[in-house]
């Protein structure tokens, strides 16, 4: 009868090749979120004048797309009256808005009417926040940034958080209510950015 022999576990081990192929490293693709950015004309406009710059829009676009996916970005602006006193302002604009489509952007326009002290009003706000909604919808963005400070779209923001969809609040603090800053995911300053484009002559 021959010896018992003495067998060392680690004898038995030899690895089946396959075992090494099934092995799959952890995946590092990261799900790329979905922008819709709504954009108050008005607002924007207002802010970056008061701060003495001209508003670079590709740059306030690449700002708030970040490394995301753009869907759209639609600015929503007011046109002045139809009228002949208002027509010099009107083709201004109209050739200003006309700049903002042949660089891709969505223009929205709402008709204006006569105001006091030689103004016109023109409110978007009714059309942004209804747009914002259906848009949401049909797009099914991740986030939708909107780029205004006016405490009336704090409504909104809420609305489009409760679907499921992050809400980023663009504005400077000067123009930001506070309302509005209280319903947002995350307020975005704009006044870094605003310094770096041209100052108004």
């Amino acid at each position: 009868m021959l010896p018992r022999r003495s067998i060392c576990s680690r004898e038995f081990y030899h690895p089946c090749p396959c075992s090494l192929t099934m092995k799959r490293k952890p995946s590092k693709l990261i799900e790329t979120r979905r922008v819709l950015t709504l954009v108050d004309e008005s607002n924007v406009t207002s802010s970056a004048k008061a701060s003495n710059r001209k508003l670079d829009w590709l740059k306030l676009q690449e700002y708030l797309v970040r490394d995301r996916e753009p869907l759209e970005m639609v600015i929503y602006a007011g046109l002045p009256p139809a009228m002949p006193e208002w027509q010099a302002e009107r083709d201004k604009k109209n050739k200003f808005l006309h700049w903002l489509r042949s660089h891709g952007f969505l223009v929205m326009t709402q008709e204006g009417s006569p105001g006091a002290d030689a103004c016109y009003k023109a409110n978007v706000d009714v059309l942004m926040a209804v747009d914002a909604i259906e848009l949401s919808m049909e797009m099914k963005p991740d986030v939708v940034v909107l780029v205004t400070g006016d405490s009336d779209f704090a409504h909104l923001a809420i609305q489009l958080r409760r679907r499921g969809i992050r809400v980023e609040v663009a504005s400077t603090a000067q123009t930001l209510g506070a309302g509005l800053k209280a319903s947002a995911n995350e307020v975005i300053d704009l006044s870094a950015l605003l310094n770096t484009f041209e100052p108004l002559t």
